[in-house]
């Protein structure tokens, strides 16, 4: 007799490993929790992007492209290179480890590594600056600007429509972490031309000036692909209804918590969002509400697995409500954000609707 939880899949004969890896498999963690798991979200990114540019012509076979990159766009995109013939070069933060770093050299992708920087904004700062001296030099080159050009919303189209088939009946709301901002409106967008109510839960850390958190440092903080130290014109902040800004203690204690009672393998900023999408899900039982994990946990082995026994118990973590960015408290705060626009004054207070910018707003030059 079968295992009862047994279930049959199609298999498929993938011409290139993007579209193996791309799709999200779906894991229902609870009754109204279901987990996206992704190998590395950023395909999809990566792969919409590029597609739109060689449709138009903007690139062609050969060109080489570049980016800034904590770890997983950079592979995204040296994959995407691989795939149609364009050279790839990566200004990768001082968090890129020495397992992505051996997969673009390898892939053909040549790699500028920041020194090891213990202040992540000096990173981000240093990378940008990099690329554009690149491009003084290489005018031939294409820049990416995976955190302002909103191409990179076009991929995730696709995955919206994968989350349909998987969940078709199911009132959503949607928990992710916010980095880059193109997953988040590029998922959103189209699953809220079904269900214009759909929520949009955001997970910032302290020290992200995304939403307004940049006087909080966290000296443990390694969450590269959940925060920002400089601002991302991608975060479509109009396109939010909740944030949540956690610790990196907390975001660790989520990660193992995961584990431990799934058994999923997920990274940091995935952890992040489960502990938050536990806490949204006990507030709104009548949502399905779908984590967004962008990654595996494989580059979080020493700083969180390898820790476990230090992880607080989750069950005992709960956040402060605030009503304003002034009342912002670490470990754990979360604010309705109510669809608002950028956080500029910083006191953004509850019930003071004020205007977002254009859905049709150009990106910024980074």
């Amino acid at each position: 007799m079968p295992f009862s939880g047994a279930s049959t899949s199609t298999t498929l004969l993938h011409s290139h490993v993007t579209d193996a890896v791309k799709a999200p498999s779906f894991i229902r963690l609870s009754g109204n929790v279901v987990l996206a798991r992704s190998e590395t979200l950023k395909i999809y990114a990566a792969l919409g992007a590029v597609r739109a540019l060689l449709k138009a012509g903007t690139v062609r076979p050969g060109d080489t492209l570049v980016d800034s990159s904590s770890g997983i766009y950079a592979l995204a995109l040296a994959m995407v290179c691989h795939r149609y013939g364009l050279r790839c070069h990566i200004v990768a933060s001082t968090t890129v480890t020495p397992t992505i770093r051996a997969q673009l050299e390898i892939l053909g992708a040549t790699v500028d590594q920041m020194p090891p920087e213990r202040d992540l904004r000096l990173d981000q700062h240093r990378r940008v600056a990099r690329v554009q001296e690149l491009l003084r030099v290489n005018p031939g080159m294409h820049w990416m600007r995976q955190y302002h050009d909103p191409v990179h919303y076009r991929g995730y189209r696709e995955m919206a429509e994968l989350v349909r088939q998987a969940l078709p009946d199911a009132p959503l709301a949607v928990v992710a972490s916010v980095g880059t901002g193109a997953s988040s409106a590029g998922l959103i967008q189209p699953l809220r031309e079904h269900d214009p109510a759909t929520p949009l839960i955001g997970v910032q850390p302290f020290g992200s000036v995304s939403f307004g958190s940049e006087r909080f440092q966290d000296p443990e903080a390694i969450i590269a692909g959940i925060g920002s130290a400089i601002p991302f014109d991608n975060v479509r902040h109009e396109l939010y209804d909740r944030v949540h800004w956690m610790s990196f203690r907390h975001a660790m204690a989520g990660t193992v918590a995961l584990m431990r009672a799934h058994a999923v393998f997920a990274g940091l900023s995935t952890g992040a969002a489960y502990l938050t999408a536990l806490w949204e899900a006990r507030r709104r039982p009548e949502r399905t509400h779908l984590l967004v994990g962008a990654d595996t946990g494989h580059r979080y082995v020493e700083q969180v697995f390898a820790r476990h026994r230090e992880a607080p118990d989750p069950g005992t973590l709960e956040p402060v409500e605030i009503g304003s960015l002034d009342e912002l408290t670490p470990p754990w705060s979360t604010m309705r954000w109510a669809r608002r626009g950028h956080p500029s004054p910083s006191a953004v207070v509850v019930g003071s609707r004020r205007p977002g910018p254009s859905a049709g707003r150009p990106a910024g030059r980074g």
